[in-house]
């Protein structure tokens, strides 16, 4: 899947890509060294697990100079339209986030929304839900979205910023 979502990042001409890995990083290593997948790719390997966010903060330095930047999630598969995506954040906001409707959302991670589609909260696998959208796993985030992440040891993007 991975060899996806760097096709994928190239047909939107995103140039540099930061591969974050925990398990099996010598295959994932191997991997990426095997071919060139038409974008710079940079293998970072996080001994201990720091939590969506703090992955973000630990790597803000691979970010610097980039007030712009996306998060995608290795373990899903898309041919999501990343313009169109863009297109659709609001200037000022930290973040947005791609979401699908589920049929089922006590088995997964729901997302709530206001009526201006602000994110207002997001709970794991309710038991009683709010509402059926689902985090994608592809995030556009924003030198806001770094700022607001806590300085604290393991942070999750969907719980704690």
């Amino acid at each position: 899947m991975l060899e996806i979502w760097l096709a994928l990042c190239r047909s939107h001409q995103i140039s540099q890509v930061l591969v974050n890995i925990h398990a099996h990083a010598n295959a994932v290593k191997s991997f990426v060294q095997a071919k060139d997948y038409g974008v710079q790719v940079t293998v970072v390997e996080e001994q201990e697990l720091f939590g969506s966010a703090g992955t973000l903060r630990a790597n803000r330095n691979w970010l610097a100079g980039d007030t712009k930047f996306w998060v995608f999630y290795a373990d899903v598969l898309t041919s999501a339209d990343l313009g169109a995506m863009l297109r659709s954040h609001s200037p000022g906001c930290a973040a947005t986030l791609a979401v699908y409707s589920v049929p089922d959302p006590q088995r997964c991670g729901i997302v709530s929304v206001n009526q201006e589609l602000m994110v207002t909260g997001f709970v794991e696998k309710p038991a009683f839900p709010a509402g059926n959208l689902a985090f994608a796993g592809i995030m556009f985030g924003t030198q806001q979205l770094i700022d607001a992440i806590p300085d604290k040891p393991q942070v999750d993007l969907a719980f704690d910023v």
